[in-house]
């Protein structure tokens, strides 16, 4: 079994990089994933496809035990595992896959309550299928990562860890 890093004290997930940096107390980078972003660019607005910017936190973690490739649909498990055929029958699908690291917003009127709020608006790190571009902005809103990046991500952090999106 994996226990969170102890040395972690904040993500930070560039949107003009597209990285998600995994920092220690003193600011050290202590990994770097490519990530892919929201498409339409950065902002707050429920319904814009944005992501949100500003000081977050993780609220909830879910998927811990389940296989690489696991498929969500509304935070739940679908009884799916991700494959290329699964994909070719459901071209529109947007895949949620492996891990679901679902973030919250510390900032009342930038990215918390209202239609702004980053938890009210399911903004999560998650996995994609691994022939998604990383490194530039493509997704509805929420930060993409690789399956195998996401579950290791997964394992070293806990609810309660800042997130920065700058």
């Amino acid at each position: 079994m994996t226990f969170p890093d102890p040395n972690i004290a904040c993500l930070s997930i560039s949107l003009t990089d597209q990285t998600l940096s995994v920092l220690d107390p003193q600011d050290r980078v202590l990994t770097r994933y490519a990530v892919s972003t929201g498409l339409n660019g950065p902002g707050e607005q429920d319904g814009s496809g944005c992501t949100p910017r500003g000081m977050h936190y993780i609220r909830a973690m879910i998927g811990g035990d389940l296989p690489e490739n696991t498929v969500f649909r509304a935070r739940r498990p679908t009884g799916e595992i991700y494959s290329p055929a699964l994909a070719e029958n459901q071209p529109e699908r947007d895949w949620i896959l492996s891990r679901i690291i679902w973030l919250c917003g510390l900032e009342p009127g930038r990215n918390r309550g209202g239609r702004v709020d980053t938890f009210r608006r399911f903004i999560y790190i998650h996995g994609t299928p691994d022939s998604e571009p990383m490194g530039v902005a493509a997704s509805h809103g929420c930060i993409r990562m690789r399956n195998r990046d996401v579950i290791e991500l997964f394992t070293r952090v806990r609810p309660g860890v800042r997130v920065s999106i700058q």
